[in-house]
């Protein structure tokens, strides 16, 4: 997995999109927005975009990059050889998911 280098300012996917990858930041950091809402930020070691590759559904964020960065990407073939060789690789894609859904369930006004 060659990094890529992404400009800060740049949208690495915009909600609504297509995806096929999801992403490792190597370096720098990315934004995660929902409706223009910030809702993560992603640092080093940290991951994102993985919902497409479980769900094959459009993005549901806005994912933009905060500083210069370093992105890996793993496709789908890649994911899933991942979680076959490797199933804490599967734990902590749950991990991020579920802390990202808290995240917005804390955010949402449940009345």
């Amino acid at each position: 997995m060659k990094p890529a280098r992404i400009e800060s300012g740049t949208d690495i996917f915009k909600e609504g999109e297509a995806g096929d990858r999801m992403y490792v930041v190597g370096e720098g950091v990315v934004e995660l927005s929902v409706k223009g809402k910030i809702i993560a930020t992603v640092g080093k070691g940290g991951i994102f975009g993985e919902m497409a590759l479980i769900d094959d559904k459009p993005r549901s964020a806005t994912a933009r990059a905060k500083t210069d960065c370093e992105l890996a990407t793993i496709d789908e073939a890649k994911f899933f050889e991942l979680i076959h060789e490797k199933p804490s690789f599967a734990l902590e894609v749950m991990k991020v998911l579920v802390e990202r859904l808290r995240i917005m369930d804390t955010r949402t006004d449940h009345k």
